[in-house]
């Protein structure tokens, strides 16, 4: 059980917590993780075709940054790491993912709060109350 574990990030660096948790998991279960990150593109559907080029291409470079970070921290700690990008609605793609690679868990952050602070946490909502994987959250809210 939990031979591929699923790590979607947003890059912020609150993900730290769950790239532990995930790093931990997967090194007692001897386990691989595959880090995500998905460009949510459905803000940019009226842009001009080449607007709409250079905003993607700014975002799947911070989608890169994101994934080698933890990738990084995972191959530190001695864990396989797959990273891949995706464009779409984050949970739907999240969720599409997990099946692609027969995910044994997702692991994911968390925010309470304001709006503002939920935007994560409303992604993850959506995941946990539809995915057929079993799904960890861990809260990303700081207290300040």
């Amino acid at each position: 059980m939990f031979g591929r574990i699923l790590l979607p990030t947003d890059g912020t660096d609150s993900m730290d917590a769950v790239v532990q948790t995930a790093a931990d998991i997967a090194d007692l279960r001897g386990a691989d993780v595959h880090v995500l990150y998905v460009i949510d593109d459905r803000a940019f559907l009226t842009l001009h075709d080449e607007m709409k080029t250079d905003v993607l291409a700014e975002l799947e470079g911070e989608g890169e940054a994101a994934t080698d970070r933890a990738a990084t921290r995972l191959r530190e700690a001695g864990i396989e790491v797959t990273t891949a990008i995706r464009e779409g609605d984050p949970a739907d793609q999240i969720l599409a993912y997990a099946e692609t690679i027969d995910a044994d868990l997702i692991t994911m952050g968390t925010r309470s709060g304001d709006y503002t602070n939920n935007l994560m946490g409303s992604v993850s909502q959506k995941v946990v109350a539809r995915s057929t994987t079993p799904v960890l959250t861990t809260n990303l809210t700081t207290e300040e």
